[in-house]
């Protein structure tokens, strides 16, 4: 029996198709999002949604998985009354949930699982995540981000996704905080421009992933399409890694109102110059779903 090849393995050999936003897919389902913990609130009150987005990815052609754990954090479970252990429970469910959804999609091509650990910002639920700079030390943020890494990466989830990372000091602490857990990640930055959010050149910021062994890939997600392609050059010069992208629709957040304004600029064209440009690991965020993704698939798979 021919055993299923690391992400890291499938990386090198090829391109790898991501899947698209969770939110958008659970809220195309019915479900509502307000809430400050958002698709995270889910796997405590309708896991099996969870299980039924992901598989509606799988359908569509993704090969990876990311957990809906983005928003999982043991501080914003405890504003809800969810205690340290419960917590941790709804954390590892959310890497059994894409398992039970690769167990069910019932494909012939390797599946793997992505457990999502959003930047600091994601728990304060304001939109500071498209800012950064909390007034918060890189160690304080590692210890922040440690802990429920630590749970994550027990559940045994192919790859930690490190993601809509705003800052270069947040990286800094999160490239501490998986130091020797035993599973690889990536790293992707929420970019404007050639700019992290926080406003350091991306040359900068790519640079320390370069010497993390954790890490297998690095890019961008959670940002604009136009700002892809630069992005994905830098990221693969600086630091002679894979690269992964996966931007929103081009439409922007309204963190007041907590809804999505303006239009979208995704199409499933613009993947052949992301491949181009270097990346291996190409999907969708926020507002894109899974007719998006099976666009993605087919154009990979016939290019």
């Amino acid at each position: 029996m021919t055993s299923t090849p690391s992400l890291a393995e499938a990386l090198a050999a090829g391109t790898v198709v991501l899947d698209g936003g969770m939110s958008n897919q659970l809220e195309s389902a019915g479900h509502d999002l307000s809430d400050e913990l958002w698709s995270a609130r889910l796997l405590a009150e309708q896991p099996e949604a969870v299980t039924e987005a992901h598989l509606a990815y799988f359908r569509a052609g993704a090969d990876v998985a990311i957990t809906a754990s983005y928003q999982a954090t043991f501080e914003g479970f405890a504003k809800r009354g969810i205690g340290h252990d419960r917590a941790a429970e709804l954390m590892t469910l959310s890497v059994e949930s894409a398992r039970e959804a690769a167990r069910r999609a019932r494909v012939s091509r390797p599946l793997w699982v992505a457990a999502s650990a959003g930047p600091y910002g994601a728990m304060l639920a304001d939109g500071s995540e498209y800012r950064g700079r909390y007034g918060l030390s890189v160690d304080e943020l590692e210890r922040f981000h440690r802990p429920r890494l630590e749970v994550l990466a027990a559940a045994r989830p192919d790859v930690l996704a490190l993601e809509t990372v705003p800052d270069a000091d947040e990286a800094t602490a999160l490239l501490r905080a998986v130091r020797g857990l035993g599973v690889p990640a990536w790293l992707t930055y929420s970019v404007a421009g050639d700019r992290t959010r926080a406003g350091q050149p991306l040359e900068e910021a790519f640079a320390p992933a370069a010497e993390a062994d954790e890490v297998i890939a690095v890019g961008v997600n959670c940002c604009a399409p136009q700002d892809v392609e630069a992005a994905v050059a830098t990221a693969a010069r600086v630091t002679g890694k894979p690269v992964v992208v996966y931007p929103n629709s081009g439409e922007t957040w309204d963190a007041g109102v907590r809804a999505w304004t303006g239009r979208s600029s995704f199409t499933a064209g613009q993947v052949k110059g992301w491949q181009q440009a270097g990346a291996r690991m190409i999907g969708g965020c926020c507002r894109v779903g899974p007719d998006a993704i099976a666009g993605i698939a087919e154009t990979l798979r016939t290019a």
